[in-house]
């Protein structure tokens, strides 16, 4: 089971104490996955698809406990395609069925649940539009499991629509963003503080504390990672400058003499042949009395530029005896 379906399902399972939450809530389910059926004489029903067995209690609970109409469930299979059952959610025609739309700001033209973004009056308060957003949520959105790249959606076929659940995420100082992606809509959050955020506003704590979990598993190891990464490559740093040193040393010792080099110079030269693997805190501890690193890597630096110096000297002199 994804992440995103753990997280849906425990959504599904929160319930407002108020009407006013409960009906932002259903209005979003509607808005996101409903659609009006418009049938002989003008009779008027209100179909909403989801292909998530919760999702579709949740809506069927929330249109009885709101309206107390007669309500039914229809599931259709999808066997060839292997894929997840759908559920339809449906209010045959009957009376009182045009009091849903008036309530939840719908014209009965059926216009309104595509053309027209989020009803002012459904989202006045910020419980209402927290229990709007967990409307829009469950009917399309989804968040990656945080294992991966951290990224939190909700699509929609409308652009105002998109824009004010943007804006209700804003609200709550949540930096939603809005793409188009072919004929749809995409709200979006990066970050994971976020996506938790989101999630704790949405009331899904189960599937915050799993989040950040695996959010501070994941970045201990990757501040571990890099500082093996940082170790390894300094550890690198020391041995390249080590084995460069001890061949400089030894070029020293087998053309001038080490016996010809300046006292300090003969100290660094000889502590660095006796401990080749030393870095240069450790050979400047071993001085007496002991000296720093900088004065440490001084020294060598002289004695790199000297058998550097030597070696010009050498080739010029073969090519003067050619």
């Amino acid at each position: 089971m994804s992440f995103s379906l753990v997280t849906k399902n425990e959504l599904a399972r929160v319930v407002d104490d108020k009407d006013c939450c409960k009906l932002a809530e259903l209005a979003a389910l509607i808005k996101m996955d409903g659609s009006i059926q418009i049938s002989g004489q003008r009779q008027l029903s209100l179909n909403i698809v989801t292909e998530n067995a919760a999702v579709a209690r949740k809506i069927f609970k929330l249109l009885k406990g709101l309206f107390g109409l007669s309500t039914e469930i229809l599931v259709r299979r999808k066997v060839r395609l292997r894929k997840n059952n759908v559920y339809l959610v449906r209010i045959p025609p009957q009376p009182g069925v045009s009091e849903i739309f008036r309530v939840l700001g719908i014209s009965e033209g059926g216009f309104a649940l595509t053309e027209e973004g989020i009803i002012k009056d459904l989202v006045a308060n910020d419980c209402c539009r927290r229990a709007y957003l967990r409307g829009a949520f469950l009917g399309g959105g989804s968040v990656n499991n945080p294992e991966g790249t951290y990224h939190l959606e909700i699509i929609t076929n409308n652009m105002q629509h998109a824009q004010d659940i943007a804006e209700l995420m804003r609200n709550f100082n949540l930096p939603a963003r809005v793409s188009p992606r072919k004929n749809w809509y995409v709200v979006y959050l990066k970050g994971s503080e976020q996506i938790v955020e989101c999630l704790n506003l949405m009331g899904a704590h189960s599937a915050l504390l799993d989040f950040e979990n695996v959010r501070i598993y994941k970045d201990m190891r990757n501040q571990v990672n890099r500082l093996v990464n940082c170790e390894t490559a300094n550890l690198n740093k020391t041995v390249n400058a080590a084995v460069r040193q001890l061949d400089n040393i030894k070029y020293l010792a087998n053309t001038i003499g080490l016996d010809k080099l300046p006292k300090t110079l003969q100290e660094a030269a000889q502590l660095r042949l006796q401990y080749p693997d030393a870095s240069l805190k450790e050979l400047g501890e071993l001085w007496n009395p002991p000296i720093g690193k900088s004065g440490v890597n001084h020294r060598l630096r002289k004695l790199e530029r000297l058998a550097e110096k030597v070696r010009a000297r050498k080739i010029q002199d073969e090519f003067k005896e050619h």
